[in-house]
């Protein structure tokens, strides 16, 4: 269920009593605006205002008598105002009071994961900084490649973070609109003015055009950026997962006091928070392609795109900020084991130098494919008898006729790989 995931904070923007706070919200603000203009004596406003209430239960229960949600709110509004509700809900629809109250409560929601994602990034940068010179081996297809330093992973996630970041800036912006405009958007019973102060009363910009609803192109596009962010966290826990394998051993999720790995095996220490992590972002990716569903809806508005948005919405935001919580415990508690980095970036006898050993032959005026072929074939010979590279480039004559030994030797150097480091680090503002 869900409610496994449910933090508090999230939680309480996608309650009931939020959610009908919301619309209240929205309703006295047009109350107020037509107040403004004369058309809701100052009395009647007043009463509004310190009468007008909602209980989220009786709401509840009209609904499920009348079958239609925003009924039932104005049924439960008009039992606390009596007379006074003729003011409320003139010349609107109900998508005027869904629509752009869902606007506020997603910028509630924006605003949480704004912040979990920031602790994120100061999370990685942290570890990014710790391990800047923590040598390790760079791996492509999975097979040791050149030499690399454990911070420079952190530091590739510190700066997809970063850029995360900024997608869901962009998004929560796309989102922060309302719309007064009325059955099908044409403003037939109440003035576009009135729609723009409402909104600039609430935070929100004015959709520039909108039929019944706020066009879902806009919730698309939030749901798809939850969708990349998830994908990122993804990408950090799928390699913890890979480098918590006992063949590799080279990073571990925290792993608590009193915490059991297997029901049959007690040695277990599996990295479950990862996996959780990886199986949850499947979930947020689904629902992108949900949202990306409701753009299209008949005519001017049909009732398609509302009971996906009522489950995506809130579980594509609570599952992003459990996430990103549970990650940032993971980075904070991770711990990363610097002589088994070691142990793995020497066990493949040195075959992690090889470029460079080719690029110094073809300096030296050997032919590139030449060169190519000669470190390849020890290269192969090293891998399949499990013998030191560079002692068979020592070895072999063609080598010998171009480099000194004190030129080989300055091959399998690894701090020559690493000498840009810092400048990586200043590109992205680490140092």
């Amino acid at each position: 269920m869900i409610d496994r995931y449910t933090r508090p904070e999230m939680g309480a923007v996608w309650s009931q009593a939020t959610k009908y706070a919301a619309w209240l919200r929205v309703e006295l603000a047009v109350c107020e605006a037509y107040a403004r203009r004369g058309h809701i004596p100052p009395d009647a406003l007043a009463r509004i205002t310190a009468q007008a209430r909602v209980d989220p239960a009786r709401i509840d229960a009209i609904e499920a008598r009348v079958r239609h949600d925003v009924i039932a709110f104005l049924t439960n509004l008009e039992e606390a105002l009596g007379a006074d509700s003729r003011y409320v809900h003139v010349g609107l629809t109900s998508s005027d009071v869904v629509d752009t109250a869902l606007a506020l409560q997603l910028q509630q929601a924006s605003d949480l994961l704004l912040a979990g994602l920031q602790r994120l990034r100061e999370a990685l940068g942290e570890l990014a900084l710790k391990h800047k010179d923590t040598l390790a081996v760079g791996r492509t297809h999975g097979v040791h490649a050149e030499p690399t330093t454990f911070g420079l992973k952190a530091a590739v996630w510190y700066a997809e973070a970063g850029r995360n970041l900024e997608r869901l800036r962009r998004a929560k912006e796309t989102i922060r609109v309302g719309k007064i405009s009325g059955a099908v958007g044409t403003f037939a019973h109440v003035e576009p003015d009135v729609e723009a102060e409402v909104c600039r009363a609430l935070g929100l910009e004015p959709a520039p055009i909108s039929t019944q609803v706020i066009q879902r192109d806009r919730h698309a596009e939030y749901v798809t950026t939850l969708a990349i962010l998830a994908a990122s966290l993804e990408k950090i826990a799928l390699e913890i997962r890979t480098l918590q394998r006992t063949e590799i051993l080279e990073a571990e999720e925290p792993f608590a006091e009193g915490q059991k790995g297997s029901s049959a095996m007690p040695h277990k220490r599996n990295p479950v928070s990862s996996e959780q992590v990886c199986g949850l972002a499947r979930l947020v990716r689904a629902n992108a392609l949900a949202a990306l569903e409701n753009v299209a809806l008949w005519g001017e508005r049909d009732i398609s795109h509302s009971s996906v948005e009522r489950v995506i919405l809130p579980d594509s935001t609570i599952l992003l900020d459990y996430m990103l919580h549970t990650m940032i415990r993971i980075l904070e508690g991770l711990q990363v084991f610097p002589e088994r980095l070691r142990e793995n970036f020497e066990r493949s006898h040195g075959l992690i130098y090889s470029q460079r050993v080719l690029l110094k032959l073809a300096e030296k005026g050997l032919p590139r494919q030449r060169a190519y072929e000669i470190v390849q074939a020890n290269a192969m010979t090293a891998w399949r008898e499990q013998r030191s590279f560079q002692e068979l480039l020592a070895k072999d004559p063609e080598v010998g006729r171009h480099l000194t030994a004190g030129e080989l030797k300055e091959c399998f150097d690894p701090g020559w790989y690493l000498r840009n480091v810092d400048a990586i680090y200043r590109r992205l503002g680490l140092l």
